[in-house]
């Protein structure tokens, strides 16, 4: 583990003015706050977020970034509190770690409509504070580096939420050299076959052309040098990843492949860039289409260079980027480049993008999104994006999407003219819907009063953007054609199960899967957006539910006693697996459970000898955890009958029935239910929520029940 001393001196290297005391202090809290805990390595835990401090120094980031890094896992995983961090490190501090923490607690890997909501909740904690994502980042980072202690099933889990989400989000931000090795971290893991064929065929390919990298970076130097410009040459092989991605794209065995190398040419001016490019295609050919000039048109991440492909010694295809030092800093270090520290100072470079201006850029399109699968189909696809600049008739540049028509072009102008467009003309000759915009080229589109966006739209184009908008306008066209299609429906579905449908029902459903109402639900399921299996689970979702093969020994079913303590769950709080929790212990009774939430903490706040960490083994467990329900039903007759005969339904039994008041239309009762864990009370909750003679249904906690 690096020691503190170690820390401030790389801290040190590019900003002599830093608070060494302060980082001092949070290198010293954050070991003592995490001091008896390992990782599953076996190494002290501590060692983890130090490794993140460290990731975040090759940055150049400021103190407060550093000192989070330190303790981002502290609200988390101990005693630690947000006020005890504001006390002794600032509100700024405080701020950061809590949205390190809620990042954290986000299960990005989830369901889709789960996910969408996620994603929402990330960029809503980028947008407040952009550091927090930079320490998620490289707290992911670490992680993936020492992933191989996880069990199998986890690393693939883990390996798959970084395919998918932290390693586009890296690129998106500009972080070229964070997305590349995430990549190949996560590919090492989901397919180890692939990755050791191709850096085995690397190495015979090494064997047979000797070191392709040295000659040609020679070769670049010397054509230089002719010129008289002053450049630092670098060459380097893609890394596996990126080859195998290639091969999948292009369906080119590896053989086949040419541009697997790629150069960098770093100068001191942006027109010794352009002097460099004419050099480069002087000396080889180049080759069409394979030219990117990100100086004149930048990316909205800060992005600068050009990039160009050419036919370079024996033939071989490389691809060469062109960058001043300054766009190179902020090449590496994307967005991030706005914290950046040289001598003690707020690095001033003029390529750095105002994060706050880029996380606008990248959340405005998603403000107009219907609901959240439409919210995570603009994300995915502007985070995946290659970029083509287009001009309108007046010369205004309108920036897409690589494989965007001119329906994408219109739609990015305005929906109103997307939706009444008829016809477009590329560089002033008539092209169809569908054609696929390239560089530079002028497009105008031509609208007609009347016109409505079509079904066939959706398929053509690939924009977020325009696809919500097609859709918004068909679902309004049909709505009521879908509405009525959809009750239909529901009825059929619901009746399958011995269930009917009702409007309090279709709420649930709305609710649970994140839509406005019940005529959301009706009119998603009328157009086939939404199948009537779904809006069925997510009122029961015990109907889809697989069992768990691992059973867990319900007499130790927690982690963290030894095998001497004995333990039983708190009467205040209930708490059932799944949910957080820690450990008091009492003199001669053993460990008493409580939820992480649980009020009557409180009163141990200045006890922490008596705390122990614990949690809830993973696997199934039996529904053996009573927890009680505050249920307010209908008086009538039968109800009661009906609500004890759904409980069952959700294969939750009534261990006890206490009835707390009686009116002549209703009665109040605390119902005792023994369940798994907490998702089948979610189950439970919900099924209940959907049942039209209960009014109201909560999990009932009463903090004068003794421990």
């Amino acid at each position: 583990m690096i020691d503190v001393e170690d820390l401030i001196a790389l801290v040190r290297n590019y900003n002599p003015r830093t608070n060494e005391d302060r980082i001092r202090r949070a290198y010293d809290y954050g070991r003592r706050m995490h001091d008896g805990q390992k990782r599953r390595s076996g190494e002290d835990y501590f060692t983890h977020p130090v490794a993140v401090a460290a990731i975040l120094t090759e940055q150049r980031l400021d103190d407060a970034t550093i000192i989070t890094a330190l303790l981002h896992d502290t609200i988390e995983d101990t005693k630690s509190t947000y006020s005890e961090i504001a006390a002794q490190f600032g509100e700024e501090i405080a701020e950061l770690v809590d949205g390190v923490t809620k990042l954290t607690n986000l299960q990005l890997s989830s369901t889709e409509t789960k996910q969408s909501e996620n994603f929402r909740k990330l960029f809503m904690a980028m947008s407040k504070d952009m550091r927090v994502i930079l320490v998620k980042l490289a707290d992911r980072l670490h992680n993936m580096r020492t992933i191989k202690s996880l069990p199998p099933e986890k690393q693939a889990r883990k390996a798959r939420e970084t395919m998918d989400i932290f390693a586009p989000l890296a690129g998106r931000m500009g972080m070229q050299w964070m997305r590349e090795e995430l990549e190949d971290l996560a590919f090492k893991v989901l397919n180890p076959e692939a990755r050791s064929s191709i850096i085995r065929r690397f190495i015979l390919l090494q064997k047979e052309t000797g070191d392709v990298i040295h000659k040609i970076t020679a070769d670049i130097r010397l054509e230089l040098e002719k010129e008289g410009i002053e450049a630092d040459v670098f060459g380097r092989a893609k890394k596996p990843y990126s080859i195998w991605r290639k091969m999948q794209e292009k369906q080119l065995a590896f053989s086949r492949l040419s541009d697997i190398y790629g150069f960098r040419v770093i100068c001191r001016t942006e027109s010794d860039c352009y002097r460099i490019l004419g050099a480069i295609h002087r000396r080889w050919r180049a080759v069409p289409g394979r030219f990117k000039d990100y100086i004149s048109q930048p990316k909205s991440n800060g992005y600068r260079s050009i990039h160009t492909t050419v036919s370079g010694r024996d033939g071989k295809r490389v691809e060469v980027q062109i960058r001043t030092r300054q766009m190179h800093e902020v090449a590496e270090a994307g967005v991030a480049a706005h914290w950046s520290y040289r001598d003690g100072e707020r690095a001033q470079n003029p390529f750095a993008v105002d994060p706050a201006r880029w996380i606008t850029t990248l959340t405005e399109r998603f403000d107009n999104g219907d609901d959240h699968d439409e919210f995570l189909e603009n994300v995915k696809l502007e985070m995946y994006s290659d970029q083509v600049f287009c001009f309108t008739p007046k010369g205004d540049v309108v920036q897409l999407p690589k494989g965007a028509t001119p329906l994408d072009f219109a739609y990015a102008i305005h929906t109103r003219i997307g939706n009444s467009t008829v016809g477009a003309k590329v560089d002033g000759i008539r092209v169809p819907l569908w054609t696929r915009l390239k560089n530079g080229q002028s497009v105008e589109i031509i609208t007609a009063t009347g016109q409505r966006p079509q079904v066939t739209w959706i398929d053509i184009v690939v924009t977020g953007r325009a696809k919500s908008a097609i859709r918004r306008s068909l679902r309004e066209e049909d709505r009521e054609r879908f509405i009525k299609l959809g009750r239909e429906l529901s009825r059929v579905a619901f009746e399958h199960h011995g269930r009917k449908v009702s409007d309090k029902a279709l709420r649930t459903a709305a609710k649970t899967l994140g839509l406005a109402d019940e005529h959301e639900v009706l009119a998603r399921l009328g157009s086939a957006e939404l199948t009537a299996r779904e809006v069925v689970e997510a009122i029961y979702p015990e109907l889809a539910a697989s069992p768990t093969t691992e059973e867990v020994d319900a007499r130790r079913p927690v982690v963290g006693l030894t095998a001497d303590q004995s333990f039983r769950r708190a009467n205040c709080c209930q708490p059932v697996p799944g949910e957080r929790i820690v450990g008091i212990t009492y003199r001669g009774q053993g460990v008493v459970v409580h939820a992480i939430d649980c009020e009557a903490l409180a009163e141990f706040e200045e006890q922490p000898g008596r705390w122990v960490d614990l949690q809830w083994h993973s696997g199934r467990h039996a529904a053996a955890y009573n927890v009680s329900l505050n249920l307010t039903i209908a008086n009538d007759a039968g109800v009661l009958g009906r609500i004890c005969t759904l409980i069952g339904e959700q294969k939750a039994n009534i261990s006890d029935l206490t009835f707390v008041d009686r009116k002549p239309d209703f009665y109040r009762l605390i119902v005792e239910v023994d369940l798994r864990d907490a998702e089948h009370l979610h189950m439970v909750l919900t099924a209940l929520e959907a049942e039209n003679d209960v009014a109201q249904v909560a999990r009932y906690r009463d903090l004068g029940r003794k421990p």
